[in-house]
């Protein structure tokens, strides 16, 4: 018999439970400041897990041994879980309130993170992005979240599986990327026949549904996730022929078609084939997807239409705030942004990496 996240954290984790329970409650995100957001950065030749309020003034600011990613942040705990940059071997649990690196996850042998996890709702089970580091093939890592043992795994249904996303019902989606690479040097082996596809997951771990796109666009990795609802929208990096216009966007509701979202035609090279991030605003009215690469945010309606393209060097960062944006950049810039423009909000020390993810639950 199969079990939930959750049961499998109360059965496995219960000698761990115990002995959490002797300790002092946990902090809360107040306790911390109440961040908005979590970004990785660099300063010299130092990298930091940052806290960040919604006008982008730096709260908290903690060291990493190397170039961070992405970070899951736990619903309730002022916990966050910094991943390295992939393909990486370390993903560190750290106390946002003191600073202090709780716990170092280390994935089983052979296998590498790649950049990305979510907690489950209720925050007792911690999933993780990882691949086979020989062929690329995805699993989710289940580690329980007190003291952060490993519970488990499952398959991903796709090869170099990167961003993942909860949807109602403790579902797990998960961006297989569909790019098999060396495990060293990140060299892609697989270019000419890559299958990139959304996995829908159970509670239970089992696949139960899958999207793929059309042949004509299998070179088109699937990548980033932002969710409204059981709305998924994903951001996709094109490996294709560069002179060839694809779009990055997709939005995609489970048990129905995909919808591709291309911007308007005198913009179509904007992006330049690459959707670093994207972010979806709580009332479902926007989304942001950013490319670093051709210094731009674009966003586009709920139904997929473009609203406006703004431009910015090395933009990439992007989450929601209210009914627009907030987006870094690799200049050290912080901005609001909407259908206006971008505003400039903070501009500090650092180098901002990828991606900027929400504490807000």
């Amino acid at each position: 018999m199969r079990r939930t996240v959750t049961e499998m954290a109360t059965r496995r984790g219960f000698l761990a439970g115990l002995a959490a329970a002797a300790l002092p409650a946990r902090m809360s995100w107040a306790e911390a400041g109440s961040p908005a957001f979590v970004a990785a950065g660099r300063e010299g030749e130092g990298y930091s897990l940052h806290g960040l309020t919604g006008q982008g003034e730096d709260i908290f600011r903690i060291a990493l041994p190397a170039r961070g990613h992405a970070a899951a942040a736990h619903p309730v705990r002022a916990e966050a879980v910094a991943f390295a940059r992939r393909p990486g071997t370390f993903a560190i649990v750290l106390n946002c309130v003191t600073g202090k690196v709780c716990h170092r996850l280390t994935p089983p042998e052979g296998r590498q993170f790649n950049g990305h996890g979510v907690f489950s709702a209720d925050g007792s089970v911690l999933m993780t992005s990882e691949v086979v580091a020989d062929v690329s093939e995805g699993r989710v890592g289940l580690w329980e979240a007190e003291t952060y043992r490993r519970i488990g795994e499952w398959q991903t249904g796709g090869i170099g599986p990167h961003d993942m996303k909860l949807l109602p019902g403790g579902r797990l989606v998960i961006a297989n990327g569909g790019i098999e690479t060396d495990p060293t040097d990140r060299t892609k082996l697989n270019i000419d026949r890559m299958q990139p596809n959304l996995s829908l997951l159970d509670t239970e771990g089992r696949i139960i549904e899958q999207l793929e796109l059309d042949l004509d666009l299998h070179q088109n990795s699937i990548r980033h996730l932002a969710t409204h609802g059981d709305r998924v929208a994903f951001a996709m990096q094109w490996e294709g022929d560069p002179a060839i216009a694809v779009p990055q966007l997709g939005v995609w509701q489970p048990g129905g078609a995909v919808m591709l979202c291309p911007p308007v035609e005198a913009e179509a090279f904007v992006m330049q084939g690459y959707a670093g991030s994207i972010a979806w605003t709580a009332d479902g009215a926007r989304i942001a997807i950013t490319s670093p690469r051709g210094g731009a945010v674009m966003l586009f309606d709920g139904a997929g239409a473009v609203l406006s393209t703004h431009r910015r060097a090395d933009i990439c960062g992007v989450a929601a705030e209210g009914s627009g944006f907030v987006a870094t950049d690799g200049l050290g810039g912080i901005w609001a942004c909407d259908e206006r423009g971008l505003r400039p909000l903070a501009k500090g020390g650092s180098a901002w990496d990828n991606h900027l993810v929400s504490c807000r639950v």
